[in-house]
């Protein structure tokens, strides 16, 4: 690939960090804008994702493509503060970006937006892609918190398309959970309860687990970059999402762990209530798949679970 000037705001978190590391390896221009910056192998710069500020807007003049990741982890109880954050920490940055893209000199080429799957229905009976998916909100005695997640992600799509902003392809990421073996992400939290025993069947385990590895997501975002015949949403996911018993029987398989304690739907909502976060995280079905991808011909290194597994606890075991 050309070598290319790249910012990433909010690129300090986790997901981020992977994405930057990988660009920077490949030998792009990367900028991570943070609101707490520190030493990296890559340029950072301060920004509060509430202002117009030159110290960083300079940064999009003449970028080939603007990544923004921006937003509050949702790994909280869903209290009226903690969704006033979820929403603010989304929808602010993401209309600020829009309004330094629409008074750059030289706007950016491209302007890729951070999204979920979660935008979907819950969906046991089909898969959801870009084209036939359908969006949440309206399931028949589906949760608050629920429908809650679901409004978030409508409304962080919808400041991103709020800006007129001709001269950039936009593209809103809808991503699945990605995982890496990196401390402190969702693989490290599920191979943690894997290795306690504590990773048997949430709930009924029919609902389906949406998932991508850190390799092909750093790939797509490559794909994506190079392909600019490719606008509007994208699932970012692997092309087999598949039931937690499944999911967490071949995690457990990867790790060596023969048994893991199910855990009843009522229990999960004891567990979650304790550890300050919601179950929505774990029961509600995502079933999102990549038609977009796939027909444009993106190949996955890793589009099943087995083989992704297997990789993630070799990795975290080197690394340990």
């Amino acid at each position: 690939m050309t070598p290319r000037r790249i910012v990433i705001p909010g690129g300090s978190g986790q997901v981020g960090t992977i994405l930057a590391r990988h660009l920077q390896a490949a030998g792009h221009d990367v900028t991570v804008l943070s609101r707490s910056p520190r030493a990296a192998a890559w340029r950072t710069l301060r920004w509060d994702g509430k202002t117009l500020d030159p110290t960083w807007t300079a940064a999009l003049e003449h970028a080939d493509a603007v990544i923004h990741l921006s937003g509050r982890s949702v790994n909280c109880r869903y209290g009226a503060a903690n969704r006033r954050e979820i929403i603010d920490s989304r929808v602010v940055p993401t209309l600020l970006i829009g309004r330094a893209i629409e008074q750059a000199k030289r706007p950016p080429k491209l302007w890729m937006n951070a999204s979920t799957s979660t935008f979907y229905r819950h969906a046991l009976d089909r898969s959801q892609d870009e084209f036939t998916g359908e969006l949440g909100g309206s399931e028949p005695g589906a949760p608050d918190t629920w429908n809650f997640s679901i409004d978030v992600a409508r409304r962080w799509e919808e400041a991103f398309y709020a800006s007129t902003t001709t001269q950039t392809r936009k593209i809103a990421l809808r991503s699945s959970m990605t995982m890496s073996p990196d401390p402190g992400g969702v693989f490290s939290v599920l191979l943690q309860m894997v290795r306690l025993g504590l990773g048997g069947t949430d709930g009924s385990g029919k609902q389906f687990v949406s998932w991508i590895h850190d390799r092909d997501y750093c790939r797509a975002i490559d794909f994506l970059i190079e392909r600019e015949d490719i606008s509007g949403a994208v699932n970012l996911t692997s092309p087999n999402p598949l039931p937690n018993r499944d999911f967490l029987r071949i995690l457990r398989m990867a790790w060596g762990m023969p048994v893991g304690l199910a855990a009843k739907a009522w229990m999960l909502e004891v567990g979650a209530f304790f550890l300050r976060t919601e179950t929505e995280l774990i029961l509600k079905s995502r079933r999102a798949v990549p038609t977009l991808l796939l027909q444009h011909g993106f190949g996955f290194d890793f589009p099943g679970w087995p083989e992704a597994a297997a990789d993630l606890v070799a990795r975290y075991r080197r690394r340990a």
